[in-house]
C-alpha cells in the first residue's frame, strides 16, 4: 500500500508532462500548414483575379460533381478559417458566385462558424492558462466582464467588420467565455454580414474588387448593424425595468431627487455630493450624524491608541536617552479625551454643516415604501413622506455578537458600547478577554494592554490578522506580546459561567478545556450590515449579509443604490466614501452615464505597533490566485530615520510582475506605514512603476525613504549584469 501514492504521483507527472508536449506537436502541426501555404504559394488562388478567371471552370466541376464540390469547398473554408489563413473573404464571395445567395450563406454560416471555433479552441489550448497565469490580475476585470456580457461584446464584435477575424477567434480563446457561447453567438452575428459578401459574390462578375464591396451605403448598412447591439442592450434594460416595477405606481412628479439612508460616511459624502451639483437631497440619521467611524470606530479607536502608544513610550523613555518611568494617569481622563476629540470632530460631520450645504437633514427612522417613496419616523414624532427619483442606502453595519452560552450572564461590551462603558471606569479593567483576532481584536487588546489591563485575545484560527501573510501575523503577534497580551490561537471558545461577581470562559486548545476569569469582555470578532428595518425585505431587494448590488451599486431596483459597510465588501470608512461617489454619481446622471466601482487600489492598515498597512495582492492572495509575482523586501532597521527615531523594526515588501516594476501589491509593516503606503496607493491607481518612485527625490531623513530604498532593491536585483560587464570593460580601457 505504501507504494500506491506514488505510483499515482508518478502517472500525474507523466499526464502533466504529456500536455505541453501535446501543445508543442500541434503548434508545430499548425505552423507547417501554413508555411506550406504561403512556400506552395496557394494564396495565389485566393484572389479576386483568380476567382474571376476560375468562376466557369468551377461552375463545371460543381455541375459535375454537386456533392463533392460543396464538400470539399466546406472543408477548405473550414480549414483556412481555423488556420486564420488570408482568404476567408473571397471564399465568402466564391460561395455566392458557386452557389446562389442561399445555399452558399448557409455554407459559409456554419463553416466560418465552425472554423472560428476550432481556431477558438486552438487559442484556448495552446495559450489560455499561460497568460491566465501571467496576466491573471491584469485580466481580472476583463475576465469578469466576459463572465457577465461576453456573449454581448461578441455578438457586437462580430456585427461590426471592422474587427479582424481572424484576431476576435484567437483572443475569445484566452477568455473564460464558453466555447458553445461562442459558436452560437458567431453564427448569429455573422450572419448579417454573410448575407451581403455571398449576396455579392452572386453579382461577381460586376465587381472590380474587395473596395468595391465596401460602397459608402455597405458601411452605413454595417454601421448600422453595429447600433444594434447597442439599441437591443437598451430595450432588454427598459423591458427588466418595467418587469420589475411592474406591481408600483411610479409617481408623477417627485419631492426629492435623492434621499440617502444613513448619516456615516457613505451617506455624507452621498448627500454632499448630491448637493454640491444642485440636486434636491435629503438625508435621514435616526442616531447621531458621522455614524460609526466619529462615534465608536475610526475616531475614538486612535485617540485612544496615541495615549496608550505614549504611555508606551513613557515606560520604555530609556530608548531615548530619557528616565524610564511607570506612567501615572487617570484611565477616566483618558476616556475623557476620547470623547473630547469625538466632539472636537463632530462639525465636519453634523446637522448644521450639512443643512448650510444645501442637504436637508431628517432624525428620524427611514423605510422605503415603494421604489420611489420613503416614509421617516421622526424622532421627535410624526412621520413624513417623500417620493423621490433615487434613493441611496447607507444604513452601515453593527458588531456581531456570537451566540455563546452565557454570554449574556456575564456581560459584554463591543466596539460600539466600550467608548461609554469604560468612560465610567476610574481605572482600565485588570483583566479583560478580547474576542477575535482580526485588526478591530488586536488594536484594542494592544492599546488596553498598554494602558495596563491584563488582556487575554481569543482567537479561534491558528493566527491573528489571517488575511495577511504569516510572517505578518507573526510580527503583529510578538509585538502584542512583547506589551502583554496573551494572544491564545487556536483556541475554541465553549461557554461562559458566572459565579457572583466571578466570570469565567471557558475555552478548548489542543483538546483540553482552559478557564480564563476575567472582570471585563470586549466581542470583536466582526461587523455586520444592518439589513432590517429599511423596508428591504418587503420589496423583495435581496439581501446575502450584505445588501446585493451589481457593478454600479444598483440592487434589484435600478434607482435604488447600496453603499458603504451595508453593501461591502470592505468596511473601511475611506472604502465607503469611495462607494458613495459611483453611488450618487450613477443615481443623478446614470441616464448619460454610469461608472463601475473601481476596487483596484484598496489601502487598509491595522493600528498596532508597528502599523501594518496594505495595498493591492500579498504573498498569500497571490498564490491562492495563481498569480506569477517577484518579492522585494527592504528591512526598515536599514534607515536611517528609523534607527535615529529608534522606530528601526518592519519592513517594505513589494510584490511585481515577473521581470517587470509594475507593482502588483505592497505591505508595509513599521512605525508610520500607514502614511508610507499612499505612495505606493497613488503609483499603483496610475500605472508608475518601481522606476518612478526611485527617480522621485525624497526628502532626507524621512521614513517615505523605505520606499525609495525598496525601489532600489528591485532595481539592483533587475540590473543589465552583462552591460555592466562590458561598461566595467570600457572603464578599465578608459585608464589607459
Amino acid at each position: 500500500m505504501e507504494g500506491t501514492p506514488g505510483h499515482g504521483a508518478g502517472r500525474c507527472q507523466i499526464l502533466r508532462g504529456a500536455e505541453p508536449m501535446k501543445r508543442i506537436l500541434l503548434l508545430l502541426v499548425i505552423a507547417a500548414l501554413v508555411v506550406a501555404f504561403f512556400v506552395f504559394d496557394l494564396d495565389r488562388f485566393l484572389t479576386l483575379e483568380a476567382l474571376k478567371e476560375s468562376q466557369a471552370r468551377f461552375d463545371a466541376w460543381r455541375s459535375e460533381s454537386p456533392w463533392l464540390v460543396t464538400a470539399g469547398f466546406f472543408i477548405l473554408y473550414v480549414a483556412v478559417t481555423a488556420l486564420s489563413l488570408p482568404g476567408a473573404a473571397i471564399m465568402t464571395l466564391a460561395a455566392g458566385a458557386l452557389f446562389g445567395l442561399v445555399t452558399g450563406t448557409i455554407l459559409v454560416s456554419f463553416a466560418s462558424t465552425i472554423g472560428a471555433t476550432l481556431a477558438f479552441l486552438v487559442s484556448r489550448f495552446l495559450l489560455h492558462d499561460w497568460v491566465q497565469a501571467r496576466f491573471g490580475e491584469r485580466l481580472g476585470a476583463i475576465n469578469r466582464g466576459m463572465a457577465r456580457d461576453g456573449a454581448f461584446y461578441l455578438f457586437t464584435l462580430r456585427l461590426v467588420p471592422v474587427f479582424p477575424f481572424f484576431l476576435i477567434n484567437l483572443l475569445m480563446g484566452l477568455t473564460p467565455m464558453r466555447a458553445w457561447t461562442f459558436y452560437w453567438v458567431s453564427q448569429v452575428g455573422m450572419f448579417a454580414g454573410t448575407i451581403v459578401y455571398v449576396n455579392a459574390g452572386t453579382q461577381l462578375g460586376a465587381i472590380d474588387s474587395l473596395s468595391g464591396i465596401l460602397s459608402p451605403a455597405l458601411l452605413g448598412s454595417f454601421a448600422l448593424l453595429g447600433v444594434f447591439p447597442l439599441i437591443a442592450k437598451r430595450i432588454v434594460e427598459i423591458v427588466r425595468k418595467r418587469r420589475v416595477y411592474a406591481n408600483w405606481s411610479r409617481p408623477a412628479r417627485f419631492d426629492r431627487n435623492l434621499v440617502v439612508i444613513g448619516g456615516g460616511a457613505a451617506g455624507l459624502v452621498s448627500a454632499y455630493i448630491a448637493s454640491a451639483v444642485k440636486a434636491k437631497v435629503t438625508l435621514v440619521e435616526a442616531h447621531k450624524m458621522g455614524g460609526d467611524c466619529l462615534n465608536t470606530g475610526c475616531v475614538p479607536s486612535k485617540a485612544l491608541i496615541r495615549s496608550a502608544k505614549l504611555a508606551h513610550q513613557i515606560r520604555h523613555a530609556d530608548r531615548y536617552g530619557l528616565a524610564a518611568d511607570e506612567p501615572r494617569f487617570s484611565f477616566r481622563t483618558v476616556m475623557a479625551r476620547v470623547h473630547d476629540k469625538i466632539r472636537a470632530i463632530e462639525p465636519h460631520d453634523s446637522v448644521e454643516r450639512y443643512t448650510k450645504l444645501g442637504v436637508e437633514v431628517l432624525q428620524g427612522y427611514a423605510t422605503i415604501v415603494d421604489p420611489w417613496t420613503v416614509e421617516i419616523a421622526m424622532n421627535d414624532g410624526g412621520t413624513r413622506r417623500l417620493t423621490t427619483r433615487n434613493v441611496v442606502i447607507a444604513a452601515g453595519a453593527q458588531p456581531i455578537v456570537p451566540p455563546v452560552p452565557g454570554i449574556e450572564e456575564v456581560g459584554y461590551v463591543t466596539s460600539d458600547t466600550m467608548w461609554d462603558a469604560f468612560a465610567k471606569l476610574d481605572a482600565p479593567p485588570a483583566r479583560l478577554v478580547v474576542l477575535g483576532g482580526g485588526p478591530i481584536g488586536c488594536e484594542l487588546a494592544h492599546a488596553m494592554a498598554r494602558l495596563g489591563s491584563g488582556v487575554a485575545q481569543i482567537q479561534r484560527g491558528p493566527r491573528i490578522l489571517p488575511r495577511e501573510d504569516a510572517e505578518v501575523s507573526e510580527l503583529a503577534r510578538a509585538a502584542l506580546e512583547a506589551d502583554g497580551v496573551q494572544v491564545l490561537t487556536d483556541h475554541k471558545l465553549l461557554r461562559f459561567e458566572r459565579d457572583g461577581e466571578r466570570r469565567v470562559a471557558i475555552v478548548e486548545h489542543a483538546g483540553t478545556e482552559r478557564r480564563i476569569e476575567f472582570d471585563a469582555l470586549l466581542v470583536a470578532v466582526g461587523r455586520s450590515a444592518r439589513l432590517t428595518g429599511y423596508g428591504l425585505e418587503a420589496l423583495g431587494i435581496p439581501t446575502d449579509r450584505t445588501v446585493i448590488t451589481n457593478e454600479y451599486l444598483e440592487t434589484l431596483y435600478p434607482n435604488i443604490f447600496a453603499a458603504g459597510d451595508v453593501a461591502g465588501p470592505y468596511q473601511f470608512t475611506h472604502t465607503a466614501a469611495h462607494m458613495a461617489w459611483y453611488a450618487s454619481v450613477n443615481a443623478l446622471f446614470g441616464d448619460f452615464r454610469k461608472f463601475r466601482v473601481d476596487w483596484s487600489t484598496v489601502p487598509w492598515t491595522t493600528f498596532i505597533d508597528p502599523e501594518v498597512a496594505r495595498v493591492g495582492l500579498n504573498e498569500q492572495e497571490a498564490r491562492e490566485r495563481g498569480i506569477a509575482f517577484e518579492v522585494t523586501r527592504y528591512g526598515i532597521d536599514d534607515l536611517d530615520r528609523a534607527i535615529a527615531d529608534s522606530a528601526d523594526h518592519g519592513f517594505v515588501k513589494v510584490l511585481t510582475v515577473p521581470g517587470k516594476d509594475r507593482i502588483l501589491g505592497v505591505t508595509i509593516v513599521g512605525e508610520h506605514a500607514s502614511d508610507l503606503l499612499a505612495e505606493y496607493v497613488l503609483a499603483m491607481k496610475h500605472g508608475l512603476g518601481l522606476n518612478r518612485i526611485l527617480g522621485t527625490i525624497h526628502t532626507y531623513p524621512t521614513l517615505s525613504e523605505a520606499n525609495k530604498y525598496a525601489a532600489g532593491e528591485w532595481k539592483r536585483a533587475h540590473a543589465p549584469q552583462r552591460l555592466l560587464e562590458w561598461v566595467g570593460r570600457y572603464h578599465a580601457w578608459k585608464l589607459g
